[in-house]
């Protein structure tokens, strides 16, 4: 079969080819809706495919952008590339996806690949552990743009979550309820990931600020698949937390499974607040109390600095953008009695 040109769909529809190219690169300022409407049925009437590849060439752009995410099983992750991708589609832009499962030598052969296929920017949940390849890229001003974590001595856009804030609120309430022994849990602390040192920094000053008793045994910290093993052996030592404070949904499901497990009441036993609103927190019995991360905002704020990066319509000034959390009281922490 004869292959279907830009040239036959200008003629079937009675126009130029520029004002076909002008209706495929959505530039319709000077476009009648009837004339779009007839190059419209002629590309469905003749099956036209344009050449993506000869239209990159030609305009030095593949209209696609990566984005790197750090574990996709994290709700804050899926949520925040919901909203990229609509940014995306809105200004024609396609997204490939990628998941590093938070390692470094996986990252870094993803940024390679997506390099390779010549993709206009990156959007990226760092592991934090390939500063010497982030640099470069920013040294080539190479549109880039942090999410979630930002990367010390790296200056690129970055967009998180205010995380000493959100450990703030979660103290101050179980505080202004009357509770004292209240623990944190969450994957170990390590220098490159930002929001959880933060997280658990934040709680420990606001323990402290709150004049609450600052208690090593009721810090679990350690990786998820040993967190419910660690919650059974506080649990069986007598020196039982009033409350838990859970950093993410990930940590929030092992207390949960703990607390099912051992069958202990929610709130009476033990009161649960955690960072990132679930989607069945509305529905558990009880109700979870959470602290939200402003997912869609965020995502919305990474795609635009990208996309400012990509204009190059002014000479770019890296900023890190601190998304204030919004708590959702529920039913998982109420008032303590004695």
């Amino acid at each position: 079969m004869k292959k279907v040109t830009m040239a036959d769909v200008a003629k079937l529809a009675n126009v130029s080819k520029s004002t076909v190219s002008q209706y495929l690169n959505k530039r319709y300022e000077y476009m009648s809706e009837e004339t779009r409407k007839r190059i419209a049925r002629a590309i469905e009437e003749l099956g036209y495919q344009p050449n993506i590849i000869a239209r990159s060439l030609k305009q030095k752009t593949t209209m696609t952008i990566g984005v790197i995410v750090f574990n996709l099983l994290h709700m804050l992750t899926t949520q925040v590339l919901h909203a990229i991708e609509e940014a995306c589609q809105e200004r024609g832009f396609h997204v490939i996806v990628s998941n590093s499962d938070d390692d470094p030598e996986k990252e870094k052969k993803y940024i390679e690949m997506l390099r390779a296929k010549q993709v206009d920017g990156l959007i990226i949940f760092p592991t934090g552990k390939n500063a010497d390849v982030y640099q470069k890229m920013t040294e080539e001003r190479f549109p880039l743009v942090f999410v979630d974590r930002m990367v010390p001595g790296v200056k690129a856009d970055a967009v998180l979550l205010d995380n000493q804030k959100a450990a703030a609120l979660a103290v101050e309430y179980f505080a202004e309820r009357g509770y004292e022994r209240i623990g944190v849990v969450a994957p170990p602390p390590v220098s490159h990931i930002i929001p959880r040192m933060e997280r658990i920094e934040g709680f420990r000053q606001a323990l402290a600020k709150k004049g609450l008793p600052v208690v090593d045994d009721y810090f679990i910290t350690t990786e998820i698949p040993r967190i419910q093993k660690e919650l059974t052996r506080l649990f069986a030592s007598g020196r039982l937390p009033e409350a838990l404070f859970a950093i993410n949904d990930l940590t929030l499901m092992e207390v949960l499974y703990f607390v099912k497990g051992n069958h202990i009441k929610i709130p009476d036993e033990l009161a649960i607040i955690s960072i990132d609103d679930v989607p069945f927190a509305h529905v558990y019995t009880p109700t979870l109390t959470t602290i939200a991360q402003p997912t869609f905002a965020m995502g919305k704020k990474a795609a635009e600095r990208l996309f400012l990066q990509i204009a190059k319509k002014s000479e770019h000034q890296p900023q890190v953008f601190r998304f204030s959390p919004t708590f959702i009281e529920r039913g998982s922490a109420k008032e303590k009695t004695s």
